[in-house]
């Protein structure tokens, strides 16, 4: 049994510890004891000196980008092989949706190196690596969240990364589910836009559909955030769904909601305000 190693994070955001610190000499060492682990080729001396280099005064983001690239000079240069290098280093999944703490911040590396190196053959040997790229985001958005990494293959090629998260629709574990809502939604804070769904949110709203009244909150929630970003750019396509769903709405799908008109209705338009109303709210 392999003894994998996470770094101690804290459980919340501190005033006196940026989170960029999440991923330093600590989480380097740990991401190198264990790709070492499972990959006897692995210079784990030349992972770390790359990782640290000129690591003291990137952000957190950046910092998760240098790591990626120490991975790629260091891990087999055929993607789908180095994928499942970290896929074999991976904690198991987890059990629970909140409160999950910082610590699993370390695996942001490992979805940005997917993100950076999943999306073109060059790196993959000539072959094309989207199936590789989507085995690694399911794992890793089990243990963290892969809302992040799969944006840029949605920029890159939707409709076959839309038709791979229409697939994990139905899947038993909440945080997959989630991805596929959290992932597709236009304004993702702290993620890069989507263009396309900003321009036309319509191809996202069978997922809305499907997950309106997941038994979980985690994912009901993501729902209605999604709903509200579409609703800064098409709130009437936002009005008329929660205006839809209203009709056969039952408290939990009330309560998603008041939550995505919820801004639209603190700026005082009308339509929200009636909705929230309508949904229970005030």
């Amino acid at each position: 049994m392999h003894s994998f190693r996470l770094p101690t994070a804290p459980r919340s955001i501190q005033k006196d510890q940026p989170i960029k610190f999440i991923l330093d000499s600590e989480a380097i060492d740990c991401l190198a004891h264990n790709i070492a682990l499972v990959h006897a080729g692995f210079d784990a001396q030349l992972f770390k000196q790359l990782a640290l280099t000129n690591i003291a005064p990137l952000g957190f983001m950046d910092r998760s980008a240098h790591i990626a690239a120490a991975l790629k000079a260091t891990l087999p240069a055929k993607f789908a092989e180095a994928t499942e290098v970290l896929i074999n280093t991976l904690t198991p999944p987890n059990l629970h949706t909140e409160r999950l703490g910082l610590g699993v911040f370390f695996y942001l590396p490992h979805t940005r190196f997917i993100a950076e190196y999943g999306r073109d053959a060059l790196h993959n040997a000539g072959e094309d690596p989207f199936a590789a790229a989507m085995r690694a985001q399911y794992e890793l958005t089990r243990r963290f969240t892969a809302e992040f990494s799969i944006r840029p293959f949605l920029t890159h090629d939707f409709e076959r990364t839309l038709n791979q998260l229409t697939q994990w629709l139905d899947d038993p574990d909440p945080h997959v589910r989630r991805l596929c809502s959290e992932g597709t939604r236009s304004r993702l804070p702290w993620g890069a836009r989507i263009p396309q769904l900003i321009k036309d949110p319509t191809p996202t709203l069978p997922i809305l559909e499907a997950l309106k009244s997941d038994p979980s909150l985690y994912v009901r929630r993501s729902v209605a955030n999604h709903v509200g970003d579409i609703a800064k750019d098409h709130p009437e396509i936002a009005f008329e769904l929660c205006d839809r769903w209203l009709t056969s709405a039952d408290k939990e799908l009330k309560w998603v909601i008041r939550h995505a008109v919820r801004h639209p209705a603190r700026q005082g338009s009308a339509t929200a305000i009636a909705l929230r109303k309508a949904a229970g709210g005030r």
